[in-house]
């Protein structure tokens, strides 16, 4: 987290408008200012204000498309909170965090995409490395290794923990600015794959059936630290694969941010 993040968190938090703001994304995530000034009973320039704060804290990322900024929560900082600091705090408080982290991890996914930003003490060099390199990927990924050119329109490898390596014609790497921005097809559900992580027959089937999503790594040089957002789409509305992908990837940036900031993985996350 930046600076005195965890002060910008509990400030943001404490705020009632603000909460009711976070519930409204709850409900529904990815909200236009119009459609969460419509949904509350609040000045335009008040909501504003508030999703700025949050924005500041982290709480609330946000994603571009042509004139449209949409708004999502962000459990990056309440992860963050919970591995860092939670022992220093009143059970209470304990509690209470872990109640708020839940929220914001599963909210209900009327956008058919994840969306995750983080803030990592390191340089736009490093990360790219730690996002293309296979001795880094198998470091934050659980073993998996990542194999590729990284220029776009190459295919990329992953190779399992015991040598099970997935590869697919369509697994493709589809932009690659280096130190900016890293695009690439999501992985190929093969019977390897469900084999190693005992996935059942009737999930493969169904998250097999698909459409091959993509995820998005953008990176924002902010001097002593750099801004991660992580954006997974190309869901179905249905989508079996999501609540996986929501689960997995803040799991795995918390790693990759701990390794580049520490060179060490958080035991609070293994």
């Amino acid at each position: 987290m930046r600076g005195d993040s965890l002060d910008e968190v509990f400030k943001a938090l404490a705020d009632p408008g603000r909460r009711r703001l976070l519930d409204s994304l709850n409900a529904r995530n990815g909200q236009t200012l119009r459609e969460l000034t419509e949904c509350l009973d609040m000045a335009r320039q008040s909501v504003s204000k508030h999703l700025a704060v949050l924005e500041e804290a982290n709480l609330v990322t946000t994603v571009r498309r042509g004139r449209e900024k949409y708004h999502y929560l962000n459990p990056a900082p309440i992860g963050e909170i919970a591995q860092r600091w939670i022992s220093q705090y009143h059970q209470q408080r304990v509690e209470a965090l872990s109640d708020l982290k839940k929220a914001l991890e599963d909210a209900p996914m009327d956008k058919p995409e994840f969306v995750y930003t983080t803030y990592i003490r390191t340089t736009p060099r490093q990360l790219w490395q730690a996002l293309t390199d296979p001795a880094f990927t198998t470091r934050y990924w659980e073993g998996i290794t990542l194999e590729s050119d990284w220029k776009p329109g190459s295919t990329f490898a992953m190779k399992l923990g015991n040598g099970v390596t997935v590869a697919d014609p369509a697994q493709v790497v589809l932009e690659s600015d280096p130190y900016r921005r890293l695009s690439y097809t999501w992985h190929t559900f093969t019977p390897e794959w469900a084999a190693t992580y005992d996935i059942p027959d009737d999930y493969l089937a169904k998250i097999s059936s698909e459409p091959r999503s993509k995820v998005t790594f953008d990176l924002e040089d902010q001097g002593a630290v750099v801004k991660l957002t992580v954006l997974h789409d190309g869901f179905d509305a249905d989508s079996a694969v999501l609540p996986g992908i929501s689960e997995g990837w803040p799991r795995i940036m918390a790693d990759l941010k701990s390794l580049l900031e520490t060179g060490d993985l958080q035991p609070a996350a293994r």
